[in-house]
């Protein structure tokens, strides 16, 4: 799903969310630097597979907060974790580097990637690529959790400090 189908498939299935358009943006610091509307629902996403290839994951925290790898893996009984490259990006859930967002998980047809949401957002709001990164989609946290759920992938919320 491009950005359009994105917001028809949001509207589709009764999910009521804010657009805010902007310039293409790669990094936190870009997205900073914009002046968002509610920077502190914004999120930052990180997309890993274990060291045998055979698990991904995708990681959405608190923008500003930090993921060890390392830890996260540990507390979670999981394989060593690593980048997902972005040739296993675009095959999954058909993104580019710097638009990784959950929404892509929609396009995830295997249902491959299992999501981890930082317990922050869990009673909340979120702010999200729309599956491009020229734009932020903003809704509540159960709603997005609601429609990966019914695609078919794993959501769990865990304590990202």
């Amino acid at each position: 799903m491009n950005k359009t189908e994105t917001y028809q498939y949001l509207t589709d299935h009764g999910v009521s969310y804010e657009v805010t358009e902007h310039p293409a943006v790669y990094n936190i610091e870009e997205m900073d630097a914009l002046g968002l509307p509610h920077p502190e629902w914004g999120a930052k996403n990180l997309f890993v597979r274990d060291d045998k290839k055979r698990n991904y994951y995708l990681i959405t925290v608190m923008e500003h907060k930090r993921v060890d790898l390392k830890e996260f893996r540990k507390h979670y009984g999981l394989r060593n974790l690593s980048f997902a490259s972005a040739d296993d990006l675009l095959n999954i859930m058909g993104l580019t580097p710097g638009s990784v967002t959950p929404l892509g998980v929609l396009n995830d047809a295997q249902r491959r990637v299992h999501c981890y949401f930082d317990a922050a957002f869990e009673n909340g709001r979120i702010g999200v690529h729309p599956n491009e990164n020229t734009a932020t989609v903003w809704m509540r946290t159960a709603d997005l959790v609601g429609i990966i759920r019914a695609h078919g992938n794993e959501v769990d919320f865990v304590e990202i400090r």
